[in-house]
């Protein structure tokens, strides 16, 4: 118990010091992830605290709640249109950036090319998430978005089995390219089945339950437990918590009440909060400063390298991914460029080094500190006036008014929905649902009138969203015939055919959509001349 004290004590500590960052940070015009590394560092220069940062305390407690919450919350169906750029960037841009890395920190620094590539290997994987944070509050492209979480998501896996390959070679002096190869197809493909199986099982067990605590407990339980079964079995715990997230996070929400699923997302939100706040304020701790300002020179050698690999994934393999994908604008390349910040991965893979290494072992871990803490003071500060600059982020005033209309119609209608389905189960008596219903029903017809009023002065948003549901239409058929394919209830050739139209509607449609996307900004570079309304009450 008197053990337990102090822990408990720095947990709390560490905890209001987060809570009061954030509190200042809205007042600020710094991401919060950085203001928490700013604010570790002052202390650690003040006061050092006596802190044991382990890397089983990132990987296996910090870590699997920020992956899954992220794999939650994002969209399979956006992320299968865009995974061609993510999967290029995850496991040959990681393998790359491994090369590029390990290769020129050999030739600059005291590095061996062992220890070059290990280095390589841990800092390989992108860490965006005051990036994506920042596309959130500033109302960047979805599709930006997601490319940037999407690629997080995967190479962080690849990055960690690339390492443990590397570090094996360094410690055997021995490499088998074939073997190698297995065991990374083994590593990656294990986590990624047994993710999936769990995901799965799990989303059966919550579309049988309607309890919103044990459906939160049940996606706890799959967060961590994904991770240590893969871990326990040799396999990737990072992708079986990504593979796990995506396919929870697209099924089991389907089974939900609208009470569980606001509970489960808050739920969500506020355990990524805190693994973000102590993994970012723990790097501040971590960092000691003047053990970084003696090696400046082969730290400043390591950022510089980590820029131009980054740069030679990006556009290189993003040149390739054009050919054959939806193109990414140049703009938006940029912004994946700059926007590859380092941060937990890395932190907990120099951490683990062992001893074995030798005196090179300290040199990799000043050196992936320094690239850390450049990527998230430098970049991570930067990245708000770039995107400015590059007019990414820039908001047509029309459409925002547009989407802020529609989402509180669809909001009433989902009320009513709701009010109707409680009333015919008897949770409601039929004096409040009377009394409840001609509300909604005002309050929807009301803003569904303001709806068309600025879809009438405003003929484009009535193009675009006919655009995105005939799109929608056609991948429902599709679906569709899969499962009569797949059911038997039609027959190989007639499948073929069916879906051969189709796709070619889609492939058109696609065409079309072409131009504007390969500057999806060019549209909100000038003010909207429309103007808006504001609706009645």
């Amino acid at each position: 118990m008197e053990q337990l004290i102090p822990t408990e004590t720095l947990v709390i500590e560490l905890l209001l010091v987060a809570s009061l960052v954030a509190i200042a940070v809205r007042r600020l015009r710094i991401p919060y992830t950085v203001a928490l590394v700013v604010v570790g560092l002052v202390l650690t220069t003040q006061q050092p605290l006596n802190l044991e940062l382990t890397p089983n305390l990132i990987l296996a407690l910090l870590v699997p709640p920020l992956v899954f919450e992220a794999a939650f919350h994002l969209n399979i169906n956006e992320l299968r249109r865009n995974l061609p750029q993510i999967a290029l960037l995850a496991i040959p841009g990681v393998i790359l950036v491994t090369l590029i890395v390990g290769g020129l920190v050999t030739w600059l620094t005291p590095l061996s090319l062992p220890l070059g590539l290990i280095f390589g290997a841990l800092i390989a994987a992108t860490d965006p998430v005051s990036v994506v944070a920042l596309f959130r509050s500033l109302g960047a492209p979805r599709r930006l978005a997601v490319l940037v979480e999407g690629e997080s998501l995967f190479n962080d896996g690849t990055a960690i089995v690339i390492f443990n390959l590397m570090l094996a070679v360094a410690l055997t002096g021995k490499f088998d390219l074939v073997e190698g190869l297995a065991a990374f197809i083994r590593v990656a493909v294990g986590g990624t089945v047994v993710g999936f199986l769990l995901g799965w099982l799990f989303s059966r067990l919550i579309a049988r339950v309607d309890d919103y605590l044990i459906e939160t407990a049940l996606t706890t339980v799959l967060a961590f437990g994904a991770y240590l079964v893969a871990e326990r079995l040799h396999f990737s715990g990072v992708l079986a918590v990504v593979t796990a997230g995506l396919v929870n996070g697209n099924i089991g929400p389907q089974g939900m009440s609208p009470t569980t699923r606001i509970l489960l997302f808050n739920f969500w939100e506020y355990v990524a909060f805190l693994a973000n706040s102590f993994v970012f304020l723990l790097i501040g701790l971590e960092v000691n400063i003047p053990t970084l300002i003696a090696s400046w020179q082969p730290i400043l050698w390591a950022v510089l390298v980590v820029l131009v690999a980054r740069s030679v994934v990006i556009y290189g393999l993003g040149w390739i991914a054009n050919r054959f994908a939806d193109p990414t604008p140049l703009r938006w390349q940029h912004v994946q460029n700059w926007g590859g910040l380092r941060g937990a991965i890395s932190l907990a893979l120099a951490l683990s080094l062992p001893a074995a290494l030798g005196a090179e072992r300290d040199l990799v871990r000043v050196m992936a500190f320094g690239v850390v803490l450049f990527t998230l003071l430098v970049q991570g500060t930067t990245m708000k006036p770039i995107l400015r600059w590059l007019h990414v982020v820039v908001r047509d005033p029309v459409q925002h008014e547009y989407e802020m209309r529609h989402a509180r119609l669809m909001a009433f209608r989902a009320a009513a929905s709701h009010l109707d389905e409680m009333y015919q189960d008897g949770f409601i008596s039929e004096h409040a649902w009377e009394n409840l219903k001609p509300e909604l029903l005002g309050r929807a017809t009301i803003m569904a009138r303001t709806v068309r009023d600025l879809q009438r002065t405003n003929p484009d948003l009535v193009g675009a969203e006919l655009e995105y549901a005939r799109g929608e239409l056609l991948r429902a058929q599709r679906s569709t015939l899969q499962g009569l394919q797949r059911d038997g209830v039609i027959a190989e050739d007639v499948f073929e055919q069916l879906v051969a139209e189709i796709d070619f509607n889609l492939a058109a449609k696609a065409e079309l959509r072409s131009p504007p996307a390969a500057e999806p900004a060019a549209a909100n570079d000038t003010n909207a001349s429309s103007t808006v309304e504001t609706p009645t009450s």
